[in-house]
């Protein structure tokens, strides 16, 4: 990899490096660019690394500073926990690289108490780290926007680096990284053989106090990390697995900063642990030297398993292991079909989130921060540069810029745009913050024990019945809540032993077209290379028994009662809900639809839905219209936005033409 990378990074040219966990992405782009910050003698801030997570930021600081050090150069760090004075000193002095978040360099394009030209006027270079999980939401249009309009700011054309893990499309994520820059573009994709000496395992152990006896158990004396997909999950099995006397760290993005990075380090030093995370230690964090990785139920993607399974096999003679502890039916079936798509070498293409409108209104919004105000005439110079922008169509773009002046985001007085008095109302002040960052979470809580605070949970977790006692978790400990000011959305509490509940509230990840029809194939008898032990084996075995009817070739009707038929597509949640959709529409009434399969009402008789299925086409697959009504407010600045533009990025968003198209070509069998 970083021979590979040489050449390419010293002669200027846009690269992307795309290797596992560990695979020496970081110093393969960083050693070339100091080579040239020594050489063409760059001086001030000359190049920025941009990660996704403040805690891969804080990991890497200490590397990078140590090499940048060693040459006589300096590096520096700013996100939302670096303190103003040490953000002072960076502007008054500047680093040879800063380490930072693509919302924290929105701060320093925007913010009144920053000379952005002054700190900004000798970049050279931008990395990006996990540029993958940029690239497959929104923060990945803002990110590009962002490169865009600071080359307008320093006056010249950035040389853009990013760094990801396998991913199914690395010329596409190349195109899409390098955006309107003309320069030349390298990809750098070295052979690798990790899959033939990766042990995967999967286990189906019922419930969580079995996967904690397992882990506790089997793995004593070993270094462990556990992956669980929600922040629920991760303090529930941390909690158990401390009352087995199992010494257990906590890590996820609610956790307070000083206790996430007390955990992380105590994990790295530590040999006989666990830490249990989500998918925050998914990304490149170092914590130190693993022997296994286990996930408890399964992931949704065969990319974010690679991730997970890439954590392991550092050390010379050891090999990648990653063990699925599963407690249902559905994800063990998963699981099994995410390890097949792996034997098989596949892994998802990453997908820019198509019609970034609410994306444009952000950014309008933020060069007038940037600028104070803006003539008409020059949206197009700062924001149309960026590529998703440009494609977007005009009248749709001018659209965007009309409803913000309407609903008085924005005023305009000759030509010249500026903030209007509902943009003051709503983003002076600390709402100025949530301007700069397009993602949003549920309304959280601050947890205090005395000064301490310890993280934050969803408001939900205090909504019980009047006078009921409040124990929650946190950090993998129980807490009883003391007391709740709600003004300052700040709770009170105290340890206690009784174990705890705590809520974070998100939506359910359809799955793809491609591990849902996994499954079926597993359903079918296939397994490719993965070990299952005698539980998981027995347990699949008594899935297949229900399945017993399916067809390769062809989706099966299964009457399940009076009146309704269950549809088996096994074609996932964006291609069933657009086959809802279209079905309701013609008179075949659909009661529900889910990753696999839809349930209808059979009433008109089964030949309806046959009928209705070849009027399927194009223009019905791209309009899964109650799945974009039902993220609708996912979009953060859908509230700027117009409504008709929202309604049509996300019905596009959550489409699967192609997954329409296989399914309704297939015969269907009737049984029941």
């Amino acid at each position: 990899m970083q021979e590979s990378s040489i050449e390419a990074i010293l002669g200027g040219s846009h690269a992307l490096l795309v290797a596992p966990t560990a695979g020496g992405k970081t110093e393969a782009a960083i050693f070339p660019l100091i080579s040239r910050m020594l050489s063409e003698e760059w001086s001030g801030l000359s190049v920025i690394y941009l990660c996704p997570l403040r805690a891969l930021l804080n990991n890497l600081e200490v590397r990078l500073a140590g090499y940048l050090h060693l040459v006589g150069r300096r590096a520096a760090l700013w996100h939302g926990d670096v303190g103003r004075g040490d953000r002072r000193k960076i502007q008054l002095d500047p680093p040879d690289l800063l380490l930072t978040t693509p919302e924290s360099l929105e701060v320093i394009l925007t913010s009144r108490g920053i000379d952005h030209r002054r700190l900004l006027r000798g970049l050279r270079a931008v990395v990006i780290d996990e540029l993958h999980a940029f690239a497959g939401d929104d923060r990945g249009w803002h990110l590009l926007s962002l490169l865009e309009r600071v080359s307008l700011v320093v006056g010249r054309d950035l040389q853009r680096i990013g760094l990801s893990a396998t991913i199914g499309n690395p010329e596409d994520l190349l195109g899409w990284l390098a955006g309107s820059s003309p320069g030349t573009r390298t990809l750098v994709v070295p052979e690798l053989g990790h899959m033939e000496t990766a042990d995967v395992e999967l286990d189906y152990v019922g419930n969580l106090d079995n996967a904690a006896q397992v882990i506790s158990r089997l793995f004593r004396g070993e270094k462990r990390l556990v992956f669980c997909d929600s922040r629920s999950r991760v303090e529930d099995l941390a909690f158990r697995l401390r009352e087995l006397g199992v010494a257990t760290h906590v890590s996820h993005g609610s956790l307070g900063v000083e206790e996430r990075r007390g955990a992380e380090q105590a994990f790295a030093e530590a040999r006989d642990c666990v830490i249990v995370a989500t998918s925050t230690l998914e990304l490149g964090i170092d914590v130190g030297d693993l022997d296994r990785v286990l996930q408890i139920e399964a992931p949704s993607t065969v990319s974010s398993f690679l991730q997970r399974l890439g954590r392991t096999g550092r050390r010379a003679g050891t090999s990648r292991n990653l063990l699925f502890l599963t407690t249902t039916s559905e994800n063990l079936l998963r699981a099994a079909a995410i390890a097949l798509l792996w034997g098989e070498g596949y892994v998802e293409p990453v997908v820019p989130p198509a019609l970034p409108f609410h994306i444009y209104a952000q950014q309008a919004l933020a060069l007038v921060h940037q600028l104070s105000a803006v003539p008409r005439g020059c949206w197009s110079t700062w924001l149309d540069r960026m590529p998703g922008f440009a494609a977007l169509p005009t009248a749709a773009r001018t659209s965007v810029v009309d409803n913000l002046e309407a609903e008085g985001y924005l005023w305009e007085d000759s030509g010249i745009l500026g903030l209007g008095p509902e943009g003051e109302r709503v983003f002076r002040g600390k709402g100025f913050l949530e301007l700069l960052s397009v993602f949003s979470g549920a309304p959280l809580v601050r947890i205090l024990n005395g000064r301490t605070e310890l993280g934050s949970v969803d408001e939900a977790t205090f909504q019980l019945g009047e006078g009921a006692e409040t124990l929650l978790l946190l950090g993998g400990r129980s807490w009883r809540v003391v007391h709740v000011d709600w003004s300052k959305r700040q709770a009170y509490v105290e340890a206690v032993k009784v174990p705890g509940r705590s809520l974070w509230l998100g939506d359910t990840i359809p799955l793809s077209f491609a591990i849902c029809q996994a499954q079926k194939r597993v359903l079918l008898g296939q397994e490719g290379a993965l070990s299952l032990t005698r539980r998981a084996k027995e347990n699949l075995e008594q899935i297949r028994g229900r399945f017993s009817w399916l067809a390769l070739d062809s989706t099966t009707i299964e009457r399940v009662s009076s009146g309704k038929a269950r549809w088996w597509t096994f074609g996932g949640l964006r291609a069933n809900a657009a086959l809802a959709d279209h079905l309701t529409s013609m008179g075949c009434p659909v009661l529900s639809r889910d990753n696999l399969a839809l349930t209808f009402d059979s009433s008109a008789g089964l030949t309806t839905l046959q009928r209705y299925l070849p009027t399927v086409n194009e223009a019905e697959a791209l309009r899964p219209t109650s799945l974009a009504a039902d993220a609708l407010e996912s979009l953060k600045f859908a509230f700027c936005t117009p409504r008709n533009l929202c309604l049509a990025a996300l019905s596009r968003r959550l489409s699967d033409p192609h997954g329409v198209a296989l399914t309704v070509s297939l015969p269907i069998a009737v049984i029941g």
